[in-house]
């Protein structure tokens, strides 16, 4: 009894003690917590501001939050009385066993920083990686986000990233256009060249530099195929493609040059009746 009295009458003074360390280890955690916004928007846009890659401004920015409110957790602990020396102490005799649990996480962070020294694609690049394709829109610390062509948001691990083959299609500024037009075996070939030639010479975006390659490649099936190979610049390579074929198979109609298509021819032969 007199030991409930005693804590009875400290109960003001240690509601206040305590409530004290509380209110402050809130305050500190909200203020840090806002500090690490503030360091990643600084860090942003000092390197920004020094046009500084988009890739790496990321990243770095991402390791600046992650610092500072990984320091606001400490101090909170500490205003709250816990010994924080010794937190470290044990975090660091745990540091096996953590880094066997989260060894999937500790890779696809080394994958992170590879990926900004060695720099396989940036933020703006379209990619084929990790058996997904799209535009590289950020690269955390511990994943890659990509943006597919139909704006859908592909989240990857960094280690799928890296471990994997990277197709990068905007590394380069130039690309060649692959495309495969087949002819009728009736056809005049010179005068079907002359007309693919004329195509590709008038097109707004085939490039004069590469030289492009216009040259009969297959005699198939059902058709003479020729190889069209123009180069153009890699944000022109689908407008191009596209606009190619078209005007192709227009030209080639004009011209009364027939495209093959599959067809099946069909005998039937009479059985006579018995």
């Amino acid at each position: 009894m007199e030991n409930l009295e005693g804590l009875i009458e400290q109960a003001p003074e240690l509601i206040v003690a305590y409530g004290m360390k509380i209110i402050f280890a809130i305050v500190i955690f909200l203020v840090g917590k806002y500090l690490a916004g503030v360091a990643k928007k600084l860090s942003d846009k000092l390197m920004t501001k020094r046009k500084i890659d988009p890739t790496v401004v990321s990243f770095v920015s991402n390791i600046a939050w992650s610092l500072v409110f990984a320091f606001t957790v400490v101090a909170t602990l500490g205003q709250l009385g816990v010994q924080t020396a010794s937190l470290v102490a044990v975090i660091g005799a745990a540091g096996l066993a953590v880094g066997l649990a989260l060894q999937g996480s500790l890779s696809n962070f080394a994958s992170g920083v590879l990926m900004v020294l060695f720099r396989p694609c940036r933020v703006g690049d379209y990619v084929d990686a990790a058996g997904i394709s799209g535009t590289v829109d950020e690269i955390t610390i511990f994943s890659t986000k990509l943006l597919t062509p139909d704006n859908k948001l592909i989240i990857a691990p960094n280690s799928a990233m890296m471990d994997g083959t990277i197709v990068n299609y905007s590394a380069m500024d130039t690309r060649r256009v692959d495309l495969v037009i087949g002819v009728s075996y009736d056809a005049n070939l010179a005068e079907a060249k002359k007309v693919l030639t004329t195509i590709v010479e008038n097109n707004q975006y085939v490039l004069k530099d590469p030289a492009y390659t216009i040259a009969i490649s297959e005699l198939a099936d059902s058709s003479v195929n020729f190889v069209v190979r123009p180069w153009v610049k890699g944000s022109d390579y689908w407008p191009a493609y596209f606009e190619l074929l078209e005007q192709i198979k227009i030209a080639l109609d004009e011209a009364n040059i027939g495209i093959p298509y599959p067809q099946m021819d069909l005998h039937l032969k009479e059985t006579p009746s018995v």
